[in-house]
Protein backbone atom coordinates (compact mmCIF):
# COMPACT_ATOMS: atom_id res chain seq x y z
CA UNK A 1 0.00 0.00 0.00
CA UNK A 2 2.76 2.44 0.98
CA UNK A 3 4.74 1.40 -2.09
CA UNK A 4 1.90 2.47 -4.39
CA UNK A 5 1.62 5.77 -2.51
CA UNK A 6 5.25 6.66 -3.19
CA UNK A 7 5.01 5.41 -6.77
CA UNK A 8 2.25 7.94 -7.47
CA UNK A 9 4.40 10.76 -6.13
CA UNK A 10 7.28 9.46 -8.20
CA UNK A 11 5.15 9.71 -11.32
CA UNK A 12 4.16 13.26 -10.43
CA UNK A 13 7.81 14.20 -9.93
CA UNK A 14 8.71 12.52 -13.21
CA UNK A 15 6.05 14.52 -15.08
CA UNK A 16 7.14 17.74 -13.37
CA UNK A 17 10.72 17.05 -14.41
CA UNK A 18 9.64 16.43 -18.00
CA UNK A 19 7.50 19.59 -17.97
CA UNK A 20 10.58 21.54 -16.90
CA UNK A 21 13.14 19.75 -19.09
CA UNK A 22 11.33 19.85 -22.45
CA UNK A 23 10.89 23.64 -22.75
CA UNK A 24 14.33 24.25 -21.26
CA UNK A 25 15.94 21.91 -23.79
CA UNK A 26 14.07 23.64 -26.63
CA UNK A 27 15.42 27.02 -25.55
CA UNK A 28 18.95 25.64 -25.20
CA UNK A 29 18.88 23.91 -28.61
CA UNK A 30 17.51 27.06 -30.25
CA UNK A 31 20.21 29.22 -28.66
CA UNK A 32 22.94 26.76 -29.68
CA UNK A 33 21.61 26.67 -33.25
CA UNK A 34 21.81 30.45 -33.35
CA UNK A 35 25.34 30.51 -31.93
CA UNK A 36 26.76 27.97 -34.36
CA UNK A 37 24.85 29.61 -37.24
CA UNK A 38 22.72 26.60 -38.17
CA UNK A 39 19.56 28.66 -38.50
CA UNK A 40 19.41 31.92 -40.43
CA UNK A 41 19.19 35.20 -38.56
CA UNK A 42 18.60 38.04 -41.01
CA UNK A 43 16.39 40.69 -39.40
CA UNK A 44 14.82 43.25 -41.71
CA UNK A 45 12.45 46.16 -41.14
CA UNK A 46 9.52 44.05 -42.33
CA UNK A 47 10.38 41.19 -39.95
CA UNK A 48 10.87 43.57 -37.03
CA UNK A 49 7.61 45.42 -37.67
CA UNK A 50 4.66 44.98 -35.31
CA UNK A 51 2.36 42.19 -36.51
CA UNK A 52 -1.23 42.09 -35.36
CA UNK A 53 -3.65 39.67 -37.04
CA UNK A 54 -2.40 40.48 -40.53
CA UNK A 55 -3.60 44.07 -40.27
CA UNK A 56 -1.54 47.22 -40.35
CA UNK A 57 -1.22 48.44 -36.77
CA UNK A 58 -2.65 51.75 -35.66
CA UNK A 59 -0.55 53.67 -33.16
CA UNK A 60 2.81 52.95 -31.64
CA UNK A 61 4.14 50.08 -29.64
CA UNK A 62 3.13 51.49 -26.26
CA UNK A 63 -0.63 51.74 -26.55
CA UNK A 64 -2.62 51.65 -23.33
CA UNK A 65 -5.40 49.09 -23.23
CA UNK A 66 -8.64 49.56 -21.40
CA UNK A 67 -8.52 47.69 -18.10
CA UNK A 68 -11.93 46.15 -18.80
CA UNK A 69 -10.26 43.61 -21.10
CA UNK A 70 -8.31 42.28 -18.14
CA UNK A 71 -11.32 42.50 -15.83
CA UNK A 72 -13.40 40.48 -18.27
CA UNK A 73 -10.63 37.89 -18.53
CA UNK A 74 -10.33 37.63 -14.75
CA UNK A 75 -14.08 37.27 -14.31
CA UNK A 76 -14.13 34.53 -16.92
CA UNK A 77 -11.30 32.80 -15.11
CA UNK A 78 -13.12 32.95 -11.78
CA UNK A 79 -16.25 31.34 -13.19
CA UNK A 80 -14.26 28.82 -15.19
CA UNK A 81 -12.35 27.72 -12.10
CA UNK A 82 -15.66 27.50 -10.25
CA UNK A 83 -16.94 25.06 -12.84
CA UNK A 84 -13.76 23.03 -12.45
CA UNK A 85 -14.32 22.87 -8.68
CA UNK A 86 -18.02 22.03 -8.87
CA UNK A 87 -17.79 19.17 -11.38
CA UNK A 88 -15.75 16.67 -9.29
CA UNK A 89 -17.71 17.67 -6.20
CA UNK A 90 -21.01 16.92 -7.96
CA UNK A 91 -19.71 13.54 -9.14
CA UNK A 92 -18.78 12.42 -5.61
CA UNK A 93 -21.50 14.22 -3.64
CA UNK A 94 -23.23 11.05 -2.38
CA UNK A 95 -20.04 9.66 -0.88
CA UNK A 96 -19.00 13.01 0.64
CA UNK A 97 -22.13 13.56 2.70
CA UNK A 98 -23.98 16.60 3.94
CA UNK A 99 -20.92 18.45 5.19
CA UNK A 100 -19.60 18.75 1.67
CA UNK A 101 -22.91 20.23 0.55
CA UNK A 102 -22.65 22.93 3.20
CA UNK A 103 -19.06 23.70 2.28
CA UNK A 104 -19.98 24.03 -1.41
CA UNK A 105 -22.97 26.23 -0.57
CA UNK A 106 -20.65 28.50 1.44
CA UNK A 107 -18.22 28.60 -1.48
CA UNK A 108 -21.00 29.49 -3.90
CA UNK A 109 -22.34 32.14 -1.50
CA UNK A 110 -18.92 33.82 -1.38
CA UNK A 111 -18.72 33.64 -5.17
CA UNK A 112 -22.25 35.06 -5.42
CA UNK A 113 -21.30 38.03 -3.24
CA UNK A 114 -18.34 38.71 -5.52
CA UNK A 115 -20.54 38.36 -8.60
CA UNK A 116 -23.12 40.80 -7.16
CA UNK A 117 -20.35 43.27 -6.31
CA UNK A 118 -18.95 43.06 -9.86
CA UNK A 119 -22.43 43.52 -11.30
CA UNK A 120 -23.11 46.53 -9.07
CA UNK A 121 -19.83 48.15 -10.10
CA UNK A 122 -20.72 47.67 -13.79
CA UNK A 123 -17.95 45.17 -14.53
CA UNK A 124 -20.19 43.17 -16.86
CA UNK A 125 -21.06 46.15 -19.05
CA UNK A 126 -18.99 46.62 -22.17
CA UNK A 127 -18.60 50.36 -22.75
Amino acid sequence: MLDDYYRQYGLVLLLMGAAFAVPLSMVIVSRMAQLIRVRPNKPTNVKSDIYECGMETIGGRWVQFNFRYYLFALLFLVFDVTAIFIYPWAITLRSLGGGALLVMLAFLAILGVGWAYAWRKGAFEWR
